[in-house]
Formats: structure tokens, C-alpha cells, sequence
């Protein structure tokens, strides 16, 4: 990218944020810290209202606009393809707020790529079954971005996984993500006066309060991380032929994946996990081409769910497993 395209960028991307720190442009543009503070002399020498706040950022004089903007073909094509995958990963609410928007950004479009657009769309497709789109469930996710942008408490209705118990709580929100194919909630539960994550398909009824919390609380990616360090994970090493792990790959970063170290036609494959069971469970689809160098108790555990699969097999009737 030239001088003069980055700079365009860059006065656009301040209108993207009330204050932009530097750092963030640098690393957007791949460039240096003086770079950008050269970049930015050049902006208020060209008379762009940019207003430096020491440590802070850079942010625009309120109520300066740029003229509307145009998009290249390959930008135009990348909200299609947001618009795809938005509408299979949130709720119905927040799919049509993000329509609304990509309407708008539609309308500045100049012709030739709004035909495009149109062209393309059928030929792009996300399957995928998303559990928020259940009835009863279309605003979930809309409601917490509306708790998390004004600090209101929420009020759930909540039905855990494993023991099937559904409760009512009052949570003070830190955030929301998307892992494993799934939201997730991180909140406060005054119920148990501590951190909770909760899956976002199994909260039954969610309502926003009046009343506003003023705990301070972590940061949503100081949390996870600070979770992620505290976990306690356990080394597994398994090996299996090089030709198999295209069917390992699309979930293997999940599973804590750390190295993988090739040997002829065969592969060790490193992973850091915080679960035994659910890395076997997730293991079991290849485990007639898988060999467990480590740990000892994913070999038992793999005996005895094999052990417990035959004998169902052989005889229905026989007693459920703690498996199963």
C-alpha cells in the first residue's frame, strides 16, 4: 500500500472509533510508530481537525465528516460474505441490525458492484445450525449488548449441561464470545458471588434490568486469559499417519494443539488439554488409526469406553455406563 492510499485509510479508520490509538494503526498497516506519527503530521498539515491526546489516541474534531466513500469490488465482496456468516452466528435480532446497516453501506455502492453483489450471492453459503435462532431465544444475544453497553444487570433463567438444573440468576456481564461453535456468556453470579461462563443456547428467558452494577470487574480478555493460564491441562501425544491429519485439522486447534513433529509417514501430534474426556470423546472418530504414546489414563479411558461400547452392543439391555 502506498503513502496517500494509507493515509485515506487511516482518515477513515478515525471515523471509526472516537479515539484510535497509534499503535493500533501500525499494526494495521504493518508499519512503524514514527511512520504514523509522520502519517498524522501530514494529516493536520493537510488540514484534517485531528486532535493528539497525550497517551491517549488520536481522535477527529466532533462533527467532521468525510464525503461519502467508496468501496473497491473485493471490499464490496467481503460484506457479502459477512452477511453469510452473520446470519448463521448470531440471533435473529442482531442478523437484522447487521442487514439494517449493510443496507446502508449497500446504497453508497457504486452500480457495478452492487451487480456484482447480486451475482455472487448465490454462489456463497454458511451451513450451520444455530442454536439461537430457537424460538424464544431471537434477542439473547441483542439484550446482553444492550446490558453490556449500559452496565445493567441481567436476570436469566438458566438450565446448566450436565445436571440438567435450571435456575433463575442475576448476573453482572463482562462479555460475550464465540468458540467451539457456540456463544458463551462471562458474567458475575450474585448467586454464587463469583465468575460463571454460560452457554447462550441454554438461557431460557433473559431479561435487562433497570438497575445499573458498579462492581469493577476484569476485562473480557483479561479474564480468559487469566483463566487460560490457571487451567490445569494435562499433556497428551498421540500418533497417527501423516495422510489422516486432514481429518484432525479443523478441530485440532480446539482440542489445545501445540506441536506437531513428523517422523517418515507418521506424525506426533502435542496437545494441552483442560479435559481427558471430551479430548477422547473428540478423539474416538479416528481411534482405529490414532496410537496414544501419552498419558496412561486416555489408554484406560479409551479401553474402557471401548470395553463399555461392545457390551451395549452385545447386549442392549445392559446397564448405562458413567459414559453414557
Amino acid at each position: 500500500m502506498n503513502r496517500l492510499d494509507r493515509l485515506t485509510a487511516i482518515l477513515t479508520q478515525l471515523q471509526s472509533k472516537r479515539l484510535l490509538r497509534a499503535n493500533e494503526i501500525a499494526e494495521r498497516f504493518g508499519v512503524s510508530l514514527r511512520t504514523i506519527y509522520r502519517d498524522m503530521r501530514a494529516l493536520e498539515e493537510a488540514g484534517v481537525p485531528i486532535i493528539g491526546e497525550a497517551g491517549q489516541g488520536y481522535a477527529l474534531v466532533d462533527g467532521y465528516r468525510l464525503p461519502p466513500v467508496m468501496f473497491t469490488r473485493e471490499e464490496a465482496l467481503s460484506f457479502l460474505v459477512a452477511e453469510k456468516v452473520i446470519e448463521k452466528v448470531v440471533d435473529k435480532e442482531s442478523a437484522r441490525n447487521f442487514q439494517s446497516a449493510l443496507f446502508k453501506i449497500k446504497s453508497v455502492l457504486r452500480q457495478s458492484e452492487k451487480e456484482v453483489l447480486e451475482q455472487m450471492s448465490s454462489h456463497i453459503e454458511v451451513r450451520r445450525r444455530n442454536s439461537l435462532q430457537a424460538e424464544g431465544k431471537e434477542q439473547v444475544l441483542q439484550s446482553l449488548l444492550e446490558s453490556l453497553s449500559e452496565n445493567r444487570l441481567i436476570e436469566i433463567c438458566y438450565t446448566t449441561f450436565i445436571e440438567e438444573q435450571t435456575t433463575t440468576r442475576l448476573l453482572e456481564p463482562l462479555g460475550v464470545y464465540f468458540a467451539f461453535e457456540q456463544w458463551y456468556l462471562i458474567a458475575f453470579c450474585r448467586l454464587r458471588q463469583d465468575y460463571r461462563t454460560f452457554r447462550l443456547d441454554r438461557i431460557n428467558r433473559l431479561k435487562v434490568l433497570e438497575e445499573k452494577y458498579k462492581g469493577e470487574h476484569p476485562s473480557l480478555q483479561a479474564y480468559l486469559e487469566k483463566i487460560e493460564q490457571e487451567e490445569n491441562l494435562t499433556k497428551v501425544i498421540i500418533k497417527t499417519k501423516k495422510k489422516m491429519v486432514k481429518y484432525l485439522q479443523s478441530q485440532m486447534y480446539n482440542q489445545g494443539f501445540v506441536i506437531k513433529e513428523e517422523k517418515d509417514d507418521m506424525v506426533l501430534l502435542t496437545f494441552m488439554t483442560s479435559s481427558l474426556e471430551g479430548f477422547l470423546r473428540w478423539m474416538i472418530m479416528l481411534a482405529d488409526q490414532i496410537t496414544i504414546i501419552q498419558p496412561q489414563q486416555l489408554k484406560d479411558n479409551l479401553k474402557e469406553l471401548l470395553d463399555t461400547m461392545i457390551h451395549k452392543i452385545s447386549n442392549p439391555k445392559a446397564e448405562k455406563s458413567k459414559y453414557l
